[in-house]
């Protein structure tokens, strides 16, 4: 059994990030392919929410190291200011204190063949930079998104922060692994330098044991709210990159000009962040009939959510084309009808075309919008709105994104186990 130390901030019992099950799922399934994870993870004290609803999902016997870490803003700020360098590249930059002396620890007591680290957060490249340096192990930079992007972050020394730890990492991993397509693309244009072979894609997926446990119990329930069709939009409602606010106006349209009833149509906005403006654009179209903000809720009661809504909801901006949502998976493991607002040219919308979803508009149209929203109730009012392909849904599983992590690991060009430093 080869050993594989692997870097991630997102992890249980943090609360309330879709990047935590990457990790898990690797976590769970690589040693099904002969690989055993070594988890170097943040000090709970780094989280703003914890829950311990995910830690039933980490193997048994899993090996878990917690580095110091603190957040800046929460911990270190007086009357809410803290420097700057606190929180370059991010508010964590504590956690490489600590976690680069642990991982050293870890290095010379399992002696792992290669370090894998994952991104968002920034410091995890650090870390995954620093021990691949210190150890001479191979290793694998994951971005969950890209990194420095145009605006993003704003703060310009932040951004060359940003920058610097991507340079370093497209330059030095053995692999620098992305979850979309267009990512990769970004990626191979911005450093033409780097070999194409060293540029992977692996997909976000999810994990079938999560569901096992809802199967049966979820169709035994039934529907949400019986006689009326429950949209479901799991997650955060990012004010840019998932603007609702075309959504709402044609949610006006359609109610004015009769084609939705009062009663017809429940959309369901389950842990959307940012309520203050939402409740404002309900307001603004007088929508409240319509949608209803709900808190968040543990992991396993969210999926059983979304397993008994009539629809599930993707919303996904034009300048996100390069991206999936983590939870689009999910979406095609409940097997219930989708509706996707997204620009018909990303990424997004080409995963849900393979897996024979079409009912598409574009984000930014309320009129578009208005008419598929209109065409997939219909649809859906007689049966006939189509389900994902279950072959395409079977190899989205994490068991299948393993096996593709496991054949880069065996890839590598250094993979022995490291000396004892």
């Amino acid at each position: 059994m080869k050993r594989l130390l692997m870097i991630a901030f997102h992890f249980p019992p943090l609360a309330g990030s879709s990047g935590i099950q990457r990790t898990i799922g690797f976590a769970r399934h690589l040693p099904q392919f002969g690989w055993e994870p070594l988890i170097l993870t943040a000090h709970p004290r780094a989280y703003e929410r914890v829950s311990d609803d995910q830690l039933r999902d980490l193997p048994p016997d899993a090996i878990v190291e917690r580095a110091f870490a603190v957040d800046s803003s929460r911990h270190i700020a007086v009357m809410g200011r803290y420097p700057a360098f606190a929180a370059r590249p991010d508010r964590w930059v504590t956690w490489w204190l600590g976690a680069v002396p642990k991982g050293l620890q870890m290095i010379r007591k399992y002696r792992p063949h290669a370090v894998w680290s994952t991104y968002p957060i920034a410091t995890a490249h650090m870390i995954g930079h620093t021990l691949h340096r210190l150890s001479g192990l191979p290793w694998i930079a994951d971005f969950r998104d890209p990194m420095a992007q145009d605006g993003y972050p704003a703060d310009p020394k932040t951004w060359h922060s940003f920058k610097e730890i991507e340079e370093g990492a497209l330059r030095s991993a053995s692999f620098s692994v992305f979850v979309a397509p267009g990512a990769a693309r970004t990626y191979r244009e911005r450093y033409p330098e780097v070999p194409v072979a060293r540029l992977a894609v692996i997909e976000n997926g999810y994990d079938d044991e999560s569901f096992s446990w809802f199967d049966d119990s979820s169709q035994n329930m039934g529907a949400l709210l019986p006689g009326t069709f429950t949209l479901v939009h799991s997650g955060i409602v990012y004010p840019n990159e998932r603007d609702p606010t075309q959504l709402f106006r044609a949610l006006r349209l359609l109610l004015d000009e009769g084609r939705l009833k009062q009663g017809e149509l429940r959309l369901r906005l389950r842990a959307p962040a940012h309520e203050d403006l939402l409740v404002k654009l309900i307001d603004e179209f007088r929508v409240a009939e319509v949608v209803e903000l709900c808190p968040p809720i543990p992991y396993g009661r969210a999926l059983q959510e979304m397993m008994r809504a009539d629809g599930l909801l993707v919303l996904q901006a034009a300048n996100c084309n390069d991206q999936i949502p983590a939870k689009l998976y999910e979406y095609l493991r409940c097997r219930r009808p989708i509706i996707a607002l997204t620009d018909s040219a990303g990424d997004t919308a080409g995963l849900l075309r393979g897996a024979g979803v079409h009912s598409i508009a574009q984000l930014e149209s309320a009129e578009g919008i208005a008419l598929e929203l209109s065409r997939f109730l219909a649809q859906a009012k007689r049966g006939e709105a189509p389900l994902p392909d279950e072959a395409f849904v079977a190899r989205a599983s994490r068991l299948h994104r393993a096996r593709e992590l496991t054949s880069l690991l065996e890839r590598l060009d250094n993979c022995a186990r490291a000396p004892a430093i």
